[in-house]
């Protein structure tokens, strides 16, 4: 199978509904096989970054707040959207900044996900961020936010009871604990952060 193929045709295309973070579109296609079909997307005007703050004593700082679209609250890391036309470092820091009142010193990419790919194109890159020292802080005004230090391995075992669901955070935390089990954490965090227990 040609992977570079797109086995979609699309016959036609219309905006559903837009705002300043997203568009939808309605998709007259041909299926794979040939027969005829609809598929709808959301596009996301902006990229997802997120970071996983770890501080000197071998915490992670998390988010709560409440989510709407999930009618439900959400502990998270700091995270949130940036213009694409902006490197994500410097929309992430801009997040840890505003939601933590934090700043780093030293900042890794750890990962990059397509989000929800079924249905959009949103896409999201994380970053491992410590030597944190204090930042003015700014939630948005859509933003009631608790930020809370706990250790690091007690996210991920969070994250594993599903505790912590969303999908960033998750995927973030996880990559964190895979490269402390593989030895690929600066020795700094490393030291921080222990072996689970």
């Amino acid at each position: 199978m040609d992977e570079m193929k797109n086995p979609w045709t699309v016959l036609s295309q219309r905006l559903v509904y837009e705002n300043e973070w997203i568009r939808v579109d309605h998709h007259e296609v041909l299926d794979p096989s040939g027969g005829p079909g609809i598929y709808g997307t959301v596009h996301f005007k902006q990229q997802a970054t997120g970071v996983v703050p770890i501080d000197e004593k071998g915490n992670v700082i998390l988010v709560g707040q409440y989510r709407f679209p999930l009618r439900a609250y959400s502990w998270e890391i700091p995270e949130g959207g940036g213009e694409h036309s902006l490197p994500a470092l410097e929309s992430a820091q801009r997040e840890l900044r505003e939601e933590c009142g934090l700043a780093a010193r030293n900042w890794r990419e750890i990962l990059s996900t397509d989000l929800s790919n079924s249905v959009t194109d949103e896409r999201s890159t994380a970053f491992l961020a410590w030597d944190l020292f204090a930042a003015d802080g700014r939630p948005e005004s859509t933003e009631r936010l608790q930020v809370a230090r706990i250790p690091f391995w007690g996210a991920v075992d969070r994250a594993k009871r599903g505790e912590i669901r969303d999908a960033i955070s998750v995927a973030a935390l996880f990559r964190v604990a895979l490269m402390a089990l593989q030895g690929e954490l600066p020795e700094e965090v490393a030291v921080a952060i222990g072996r689970p227990k």
